[in-house]
């Protein structure tokens, strides 16, 4: 018996033995599970962190503000979702908050655009405004008193966001997509037109001067990406310097910055002016002779430095004669000019070219920027209608 009992206890202490190593071995392989998950979850957080590039890249290829359009469509970008109507205050800032729809409207009762071959874009999401934004500048919009401050619309820091959000981000969120969509169009086409965009004040952490997204960055660095651009050019002839777009872009190589402006006037960003590769002074009271002139040598030195493969045109008309803001005396004829030798300079290079409509502070504004669409048109520099056979 008492060997029975021994060699029931030595089972025992056996088994018990067994029960306690493969516990333990269990137990270190869940350890070792929890540590990898916890580790790669550690790492994946570490490289969002420190690859900002990365998801740069995982935004802008799961975007889909690049779309196939249609061969109906002529390359002019627009949507009735441009235009901002906000209880009359929109009407409290100098600038013509439906030019754009008026624009359309001059084309297509002049006879040179079709209501529906115009490309309506998709809007921006938050996730493709991350491309270049900061999520903290992002947040910042949810304050109705910084959209007032961007806008310079002091009552619109009174209304509750979400009316803000929609009433008045919504509509720069619509033409941010219009901008990015361009560059695809332009790379297919040749050329491509927004109605909108060019809010060239927008830097990736700060807003102003009536440019609450930096669609021009955004656009750059979508076709970067999507479209295997390597040098980028930007024409930047509105009257006041593109400091958001210079604060972005000026220390990247691929980009190369012709702003011709005036230096008398808003923003005064002496800090952006240093990244100008080629800047241009135009001051109060310059004519469209001198302008025009200036313009030329302007091109033909750029073309010499820098040999793009797309330009992004921002072709604001607040060079106008008249104009509260700019203060130049620029006639529109001269406007027909200026961008006639944009769209010229480009194509005869066979550089893909966006233009944006961008600032201008009259209501003549919408006249002006139709007829000078019109005449690229008769010079055969754009194409806006469709032979029958494509309808």
């Amino acid at each position: 018996m008492k060997d029975v009992r021994v060699v029931s206890t030595w089972t025992d202490l056996t088994r018990d033995s067994a029960v306690y190593l493969l516990f333990t071995f269990s137990a270190i392989k869940v350890s070792h599970f929890i540590y990898r998950c916890f580790q790669s979850s550690e790492t994946s957080s570490f490289s969002m962190e420190t690859h900002p590039e990365a998801l740069r890249r995982e935004r802008i290829l799961s975007s889909k503000l690049y779309f196939n359009v249609p061969e109906s469509k002529v390359s002019i970008i627009y949507s009735s979702a441009y235009d901002i109507s906000f209880m009359g205050i929109e009407k409290l800032h100098p600038f013509d908050s439906t030019k754009w729809r008026r624009v359309c409207k001059f084309l297509v009762s002049d006879g040179f655009l079709e209501e529906k071959s115009i490309v309506e874009p998709l809007e921006a999401s938050n996730s493709d405004l991350l491309v270049v934004h900061s999520l903290n500048y992002l947040n910042s919009l949810k304050s109705s008193a910084t959209v007032a401050r961007i806008t310079e619309v002091p009552p619109v820091a009174f209304f509750p966001n979400f009316l803000v959000q929609q009433k008045v981000l919504s509509p720069f969120r619509k033409q941010v997509g219009g901008t990015i969509l361009a560059a695809k169009l332009a790379v297919e086409r040749g050329w491509a037109i927004n109605v909108g965009g060019g809010f060239h004040h927008c830097t990736a952490e700060r807003g102003g001067g009536f440019c609450a997204f930096a669609d021009i960055s955004l656009c750059i660095h979508f076709a970067f990406l999507r479209l295997s651009i390597s040098r980028v050019m930007i024409i930047d002839l509105d009257a006041h310097q593109g400091n958001g777009h210079e604060t972005d872009l000026g220390d990247d190589s691929r980009v190369y910055i012709l702003d011709m402006y005036n230096p008398e006037i808003y923003p005064y960003d002496y800090s952006a002016r240093r990244f100008i590769d080629q800047k241009v002074e135009v001051r109060s009271g310059t004519s469209t002779d001198e302008y025009l002139r200036k313009l030329d040598k302007a091109l033909e030195v750029a073309f010499l430095n820098f040999q793009p493969e797309m330009v992004v045109y921002n072709a604001g008309t607040d060079i106008l004669d008249g104009d509260p803001l700019g203060l130049l005396k620029i006639s529109p004829d001269g406007i027909t000019s200026r961008d006639e030798k944009v769209f010229r300079v480009a194509r005869e290079r066979e550089v893909p070219v966006v233009m944006l409509t961008s600032g201008g502070y009259m209501k003549s504004n919408a006249r002006v920027i139709a007829d000078s669409i019109e005449n690229l048109s008769r010079q055969g520099l754009i194409k806006t209608q469709l032979d029958s056979a494509s309808t």
